[in-house]
């Protein structure tokens, strides 16, 4: 049975949006200021390497198959995005537009969807970005694990990981180290 692994990029504050830049929003990139390090490129690794598949939302799904399939590397990395099997939630998205190799579009019930890629066997099914996406699992307890790369920087606004639902939600922790220039990489899983 497949774990739904959830990895983000994340500010002190809570905030995932735009860690890249691409979405061109003022604060935008703030995830390239500053050095990972080797152990932080080897987490990231590691969490590509233990799943089989991903789950992305639409607009994070549009990001990554404009830029991964031209991507190459020498340890591996972009050949096993390009290669592995990826789904994208989406009602919007039709299957001539997904085009990136070994895409399927999700059009269901986002938890009968999410438990029947659980139910498959296999590694992880890693969700990358897909901030609504990722707050709407989280709602519906769907998320097994947590993979986190805290950066040391305040955002004071945008998009935050964990919905405002009002929801109590306990985490243990598995794994904590750090990394580069004062990052943070935190593994948990929901307390059930």
């Amino acid at each position: 049975m497949a774990k739904i692994v959830l990895s983000e990029f994340i500010s002190l504050d809570g905030v995932i949006a735009d860690p890249g830049g691409a979405d061109g929003t003022e604060r935008g990139g703030w995830a390239f200021r500053f050095e990972r390090g080797a152990e932080g490129d080897r987490f990231k690794l590691d969490e590509l390497l233990a799943a089989d598949a991903m789950l992305l939302g639409r607009t994070t799904y549009a990001g990554f198959a404009k830029a991964w399939p031209s991507m190459t590397d020498e340890v591996g990395f972009a050949d096993r995005m390009n290669g592995m099997r990826k789904y994208v939630v989406s009602s919007t998205l039709t299957d001539e537009e997904a085009t990136w190799t070994n895409t399927v579009v999700l059009r269901g019930d986002l938890a009968e969807e999410v438990n029947a890629l659980k139910a498959q066997p296999g590694g992880n099914v890693l969700i990358a970005g897909s901030g609504q996406l990722a707050r709407a699992l989280i709602a519906q307890g769907l998320v097994d694990e947590y993979r986190l790369m805290v950066y040391p920087v305040v955002l004071g606004e945008g998009a935050r990981l964990f919905p405002d639902s009002g929801a109590l939600i306990g985490l243990v922790l598995d794994e904590c180290s750090t990394c580069g220039e004062g990052l943070l990489l935190l593994v948990y899983h929901p307390k059930r």
